[in-house]
């Protein structure tokens, strides 16, 4: 079994990596990016869409929104989020390797780095083709990562995230060349640790900027971060968006 395909390791992460804070800042995110603001009534896939954090704010701003993930636990924690606010979204369970609804979308999104997870490289541009096909003409495709520049200017000692009853130590270690990173998370909760391990491509802007070319993106561009700042020595995330032409 792949890490991804543990629902197990997102069942016990997931307040580390999607916390209230979090849900809230999505919230923001999507009401003032320039990169987010997408008409009224465009069709969205939320690709690796977790626990929803994208798709109600995307849903209440009247997108029709459509969220895709492996994760059952995933998917029935974004269908009690959607039921919560009173919004209707499709949910779906599929692999991101695989799905494709060929000129479904305006837009597909991608983002707290949800993209590299897979360990052969072509299998990473599979997705990217997938998601250029699963577009109409004219469509965008955005992807949010932590850019390989980015990570450089802060990893090193461990990071301590505070829960509400238990903390989390992670551990990052770049491998292959800065081309993968390994990510090492320990649970602890009362007297019981659990740990786990996350492995992921890391890309800098100019290499995901050729993958997105590679399948047939046009008009492509890095940000480095929501606000549509460039990306440069002050990004924050890497941001690229590309456009299915044909």
């Amino acid at each position: 079994m792949h890490w991804y395909e543990d629902d197990g390791f997102w069942s016990d992460f997931s307040g580390t990596m999607f916390s209230e804070h979090r849900r809230e800042r999505t919230r923001e995110l999507i009401a003032d990016s320039p990169l987010l603001d997408f008409p009224t009534g465009s069709r969205v896939l939320d690709l690796a869409c977790g626990p929803g954090l994208y798709l109600v704010p995307l849903a209440q701003r009247g997108c029709v929104v459509t969220g895709v993930d492996l994760s059952p636990v995933m998917l029935e924690r974004a269908r009690a989020a959607c039921a919560d606010a009173g919004v209707g979204v499709r949910l779906v369970r599929a692999d991101m390797l695989s799905h494709v609804e060929p000129r479904s979308y305006d837009v597909v999104l991608n983002v707290f780095t949800s993209f590299g997870y897979f360990d052969d490289p072509g299998d990473n541009v599979q997705v990217l083709r997938n998601a250029h096909d699963s577009l109409v003409p004219g469509g965008r495709l955005l992807i949010d990562v932590m850019g390989k520049e980015v990570l450089a200017g802060w990893i090193g000692r461990p990071q301590v995230v505070e829960l509400d009853d238990a903390y989390v130590v992670q551990r990052d270690t770049v491998l292959d060349d800065w081309s993968r990173l390994r990510t090492d998370w320990t649970l602890v909760r009362g007297g019981t640790a659990r740990e786990a391990s996350i492995t992921s491509f890391l890309y800098s802007g100019s290499e995901l900027r050729t993958l997105f070319e590679r399948v047939g993106f046009t008009k492509v561009e890095c940000f480095g971060d929501f606000d549509g700042a460039p990306y440069d020595q002050h990004a924050r995330r890497l941001i690229v968006r590309g456009t299915r032409e044909l």
